[in-house]
């Protein structure tokens, strides 16, 4: 053996290997104890992986420890369109090239998207595989793949045909850089000083940050138990604005807090979530005066055509001169929403969106863990996923954005033509003026046509083929939501399979047991068994899953979920491309190895828990793959020193059965405990004390003790308990360091009569 380890000989001809003999695929396994799945959280199609993606080791353990074990064991990984994200960095590269999304129709820009993805899924696998992922590459999946939009596809019309997918005008998180909406979830809340303007309205006066939405006001509220005001309510007060004078009725609301300002607020619908809900409540119409390009319209008068900004401060000053407003608290702290990309102020805007009825949805998922059918690790998180999911709201899945699943809903014009005469369809990208005066919310499914894709004829109520496709694309989470059994369900045909139940041609959906033999790997390995992801997409993503998971087959889409915590910078602030602290895996891979990487990522950090990048850690790990080598050279050239000395591929119990000197049969004694807390810890998800126990042990005690008293004394019979154990040893280390327990397996297990691999060996059984 050579004195030294080098990794960057070893690591891609080792998984080319692997990859080539087919050891990934369960098809393939000894055993079939069990079925093993897991599902790998497909990582963004937009860009290489960043050091978080590293922490698919946790993953990577458990399949490897699975298939040693003998289980049938699948991983199946796939990468995510990640529609707004990627369309966000795709519009980075054209503005850097000078140009824009409006320089091209939706076909192109599509097709560019797609190309520059294309490019960037390979980089992305090749990263996988240089971290030693034993991913099953032969059913490699993307959300975009035809047969995964099909399925969501037929989600969304089962959703929609038994009543809880529907289509409203409300208000959404509108990101007018961006042009398009988004979901609760998606908007970063961020603390802020902003002045709060004490406005005169006629004989009252009330405070806001935003006087410029004052021209969409459709009453003033107080609270019905405020006796300051009672003499008010229900009453129509004239007052003055920079527009000249105008009536607005005062109206009492519970939501109204008597110790904010001066108790008086004003009503905007159309620009304030609490005030559209008020609406609702009596009655009142929405007035919108922001257009979806950020600039004040023509219910602004003489400020149309300005940026919100560039208006409130026109506002202010025509306001002031006129003595409308009575003070300015210039250090009022209160919450703006921020769009999570581009970090500019979210408005709150009227929009037709598509949406889900997500109260009966999440009453199951709720049950599924109280129950016990899915178990959180740590615990500690369902208190997180119980919160989000019981004060859960509707779930706005419409983006307007050209790169994702096309929602597959029609609209019928003739019908829209006679709802609503006066109304004309516009997409809010092309800065149009739609609805400025609007009816409060109206749940507008009539005059809609939802399919499994396919363009419709005609019009089923009215025969009209005057039909025009929603322009905008799902969410991506709503794809991604039915990720565990679309990838499974996609590996066999569907193309018969329909969403309205049985036919002698295939099936009905949801899958029942009777159909799910149609689908092998469904039937297999359905529910996962586990989803590992980090804990900051529990409620994005997890919680989604569940839901959509036992709404579409009535079953749990996974039975445990494992979470992990983030990994931070050096300095423990957390790695983003806008700081400049995205640390690239693969160059710590090229330095330190890609076993001590992995090794890194586990030890020493409890599941759940954030960590810091530690080079001193992986400088230890790399330390530990080289001591790993010094053993494995002493026990060949012991070997090569004299040709009598043999080892064998036995089980604890046979090298106990083998075992003479008293030395030898204690250290049995303690390797067989070893396996049995090895196994124990990865049976609990307790990554890291596995990781600490077995570096103390092949270190501090294995080679510091054991084979300090071996060397001394070695025989025939001393060398195969001690090359025995090694080998033991090296099993309980492979999910945790492939590459190098693999090697030193190639150059000592050959003679023991083992496997031709150590990654399809099998799991040591503790007497």
């Amino acid at each position: 053996m050579d004195k030294t380890y080098n990794h960057k000989d070893v690591e891609q001809k080792i998984y080319k290997n692997w990859e080539e003999k087919g050891y990934f695929r369960p098809e393939n396994r000894f055993g079939n104890k069990e079925n093993y799945s897991i599902i790998l959280p497909p990582p963004n199609a937009n860009a290489p992986l960043h050091f978080g993606h590293a922490m698919y080791v946790i993953e990577d353990i458990l399949a490897r420890y699975h298939r040693m074990k003998g289980d049938k064991t699948l991983w199946l990984p796939g990468a995510d369109h990640a529609g707004f994200e990627t369309q966000f960095v795709f519009e980075k590269k054209l503005q850097d090239e000078g140009k824009s999304r409006f320089d091209f129709s939706r076909e192109e820009l599509y097709r560019m998207i797609l190309d520059f993805v294309g490019q960037n899924r390979p980089v992305m696998e090749g990263q996988l595989k240089r971290l030693g992922f034993s991913l099953d590459w032969s059913r490699k999946k993307f959300t975009l793949d035809s047969d995964i939009v099909k399925i969501v596809h037929k989600t969304f019309k089962k959703l929609y045909d038994e009543g809880f997918a529907y289509r409203a005008q409300r208000l959404v998180n509108y990101c007018t850089f961006d042009g398009t909406s988004f979901s609760d979830l998606e908007v970063v809340w961020q603390e802020k000083k902003d002045p709060l303007y004490y406005i005169k309205y006629g004989p009252l006066v009330l405070a806001t940050t935003r006087p410029e939405t004052k021209f969409g006001d459709t009453a003033v509220a107080v609270h019905a138990g405020d006796k300051r005001y009672q003499k008010y309510i229900g009453k129509e007060l004239e007052i003055e604005t920079v527009l000249g004078k105008t009536k607005i009725k005062v109206i009492a609301d519970k939501m109204v807090d008597p110790e904010f300002g001066t108790g008086v607020v004003k009503i905007t619908p159309a620009h304030d979530f609490d005030d559209f809900e008020t609406a609702q409540r009596h009655n009142l119409p929405m007035k919108q005066v922001i257009g979806f390009d950020g600039k004040m319209n023509e219910n602004a008068g003489k400020f149309a055509g300005m940026y919100v900004k560039q208006a409130r401060k026109a506002i202010i000053e025509e306001m002031q001169q006129k003595g409308l407003i009575e003070k300015v608290d210039e250090n009022y702290t209160h919450r703006i929403g921020l769009c999570y990309k581009c970090k500019n102020v979210l408005e709150p805007l009227p929009l037709e969106q598509w949406f889900i009825k997500m109260e009966p949805l999440a009453k199951p998922a709720i049950e599924a863990v109280r129950k016990g059918n899915i178990k959180i690790f740590p615990k500690n998180f369902e208190k997180l996923y119980f919160q989000f999911l019981e004060g859960i709201r509707d779930w706005n899945i419409s983006r307007q954005v050209v790169w994702g699943i096309r929602i597959p809903a029609w609209r019928c014009m003739k019908c829209n033509e006679i709802k609503n005469p006066k109304s004309k369809i516009k997409n809010p990208n092309k800065n149009s003026k739609i609805n400025n005066n609007l009816a409060m919310e109206q749940f507008s499914n009539e005059g809609w046509v939802v399919t499994e894709g396919e363009k419709p004829e005609k019009c089923p109520s009215c025969g009209s083929g005057e039909l025009e496709q929603d322009p905008d694309t799902f969410d991506t989470w709503f794809s991604s939501a039915q990720w565990p059994f679309a990838t499974l369900l996609s590996q066999s045909s569907i193309s018969n399979f329909s969403s309205k139940g049985g036919s002698a041609s295939g099936g009905q959906f949801p899958i029942s047991n009777e159909n799910a033999r149609m689908f092998k790997d469904y039937a297999e390995f359905y529910p996962t068994t586990v989803m590992e992801t980090g804990y900051d997409i529990l409620r994005w993503w997890v919680a989604r899953m569940v839901m959509i998971g036992l709404y579409a087959t009535g079953k749990v889409p996974f039975k445990n979920v494992v979470l992990h915590g983030l990994v931070n910078d050096p300095l423990g602030k957390k790695m983003s491309k806008s700081k400049g602290n995205v640390v690239n895996p693969l160059e710590l891979v090229d330095k330190y190895g890609a076993d001590a990487v992995r090794f890194t990522l586990v030890y020493g950090t409890a599941l759940g828990n954030d960590q810091t990048l530690s080079f001193e850690k992986l400088e230890a790990m790399r330390n530990f793959s080289n001591k790993l080598w010094n053993i494995a050279r002493f026990i060949d050239l012991k070997r090569t020193q004299n040709s009598n000395l043999k080892t064998k591929n036995l089980t604890i119990e046979q090298l106990s059965n083998n075992a003479i000197h008293k030395n030898d049969k204690e250290w049995i004694e303690k390797i067989n405990l070893l396996v049995s807390e090895i196994s124990g810890n990865l049976d609990k998800y307790q990554f890291n004390y596995a990781a600490e126990k077995l570096y103390e042990f092949i270190w501090h005690q294995f080679a510091d003790i054991y084979i300090e008293d071996v060397k001394n004394r070695i025989d025939e019979n001393s060398y195969l308990i001690l090359t025995t154990l090694y080998l033991i040893l090296l099993k309980l280390l492979h999910p945790f360091m492939p590459f190098i327990t693999e090697e030193i397996y190639q150059r000592l297990g050959a003679q023991a009569g083992g496997e031709e691999s150590l990654t399809i060996e099998k799991w040591p059984s503790f007497a």
